[in-house]
């Protein structure tokens, strides 16, 4: 039964060794993407809610200047790289047909080093991302509808 399993193992292993690295680097882009600019269930969405989240993410060092939180599922988020939730915008982008929730944290202070300082803006509005592979990859903070 072992020896049985040895040409599958090394299939497998082989398997893995060939898988294309723009799969990776898309994988990577969208985790990236969670990372920053997703969160579920958000607590509080106030400035303290700003200033424990940018920092557990990692968008602290330097402190990020401007940063969105999506709340929301990741499936209705991705969706918008579909023709379910999301419709072209502009050259590369997409636009949700259906608001979010979201809160934006915007630095406050003078120094770029931590400890950071954030304020937070709470809302809802349609989002713009970029997508890649059908998953986002970025979000376009700059555009609000």
């Amino acid at each position: 039964m072992v020896m049985g399993l040895g040409p599958l193992v090394l299939i497998f292993v082989l398997g893995l060794g060939v898988t294309p690295p723009t799969l990776a680097q898309d994988d990577y882009r969208y985790i990236r993407f969670l990372t920053q600019h997703y969160d579920a269930n958000p607590t509080g969405r106030n400035d303290r809610y700003c200033e424990t989240m940018m920092r557990r993410r990692g968008l602290t060092s330097p402190c990020k200047d401007t940063n969105t939180f999506v709340h929301g599922t990741k499936s209705s988020i991705k969706a918008i790289c579909e023709d379910k939730n999301g419709e072209p915008y502009g050259a590369n982008f997409r636009i949700s047909k259906s608001a979010f929730q979201v809160t934006t944290c915007k630095h406050v202070g003078g120094s770029s080093r931590p400890p950071c300082r954030y304020r937070a803006t709470s809302g809802s509005r349609k989002i713009i991302i970029a997508c890649e592979n059908g998953s986002p990859v970025h979000l376009d903070e700059s555009v609000f509808h």
